[in-house]
C-alpha cells in the first residue's frame, strides 16, 4: 500500500464516523496531501487550515502557552478542527453544528498518531 492509499484510508475511516463531512490531511505549509471532500475546493481549503493553525501555535507560544493541541473554529453552519499530526503535517475536520465533539476529537487524535506513524 503506497503513503496515499494509507493517508486516504485514514481520511475515509474518520469519514465512517459518521459525525465528520469532511476531512483534508495537508502538509505544515499547506500543501494537500490527501482529501474527502464532497464541496469546496480541498487545495485551498488545506492551506488556509494550515495557515490557521500556524497561527494559533506561534500566537500559543508567544504567550508562553505552549503549543495548543487543536484549533476549533465553530460557526452556526458547523465547526473546523484542525489538529497538528507531528512537525509534517495536519488533519482537518468540518463537522455539521450539532455533532458530538467528544467522539470527533477522540477520532482526529487517533487520526493524527496514525498520519505520524505514516509519514515517519
Amino acid at each position: 500500500m503506497t503513503i496515499s492509499e494509507m493517508l486516504d484510508k485514514v481520511l475515509l475511516d474518520l469519514i465512517n464516523t459518521g459525525e465528520i463531512e469532511s476531512s483534508v490531511i495537508a502538509s505544515r505549509d499547506g500543501l494537500l496531501m490527501a482529501a474527502h471532500m464532497p464541496n469546496g475546493d480541498a487545495d485551498v481549503f488545506a492551506a488556509m487550515s494550515a495557515t490557521m493553525l500556524g497561527a494559533a501555535e506561534t500566537a500559543s507560544t508567544e504567550l508562553e502557552k505552549g503549543v495548543p493541541d487543536r484549533l476549533i473554529v465553530e460557526s452556526n453552519d458547523g465547526k473546523l478542527i484542525a489538529v497538528g499530526t507531528g512537525s509534517k503535517a495536519l488533519v482537518v475536520a468540518l463537522t455539521p453544528p450539532d455533532a458530538g465533539l467528544g467522539l470527533v476529537l477522540v477520532e482526529l487524535d487517533k487520526a493524527a498518531e496514525n498520519i505520524k506513524k505514516i509519514l515517519a
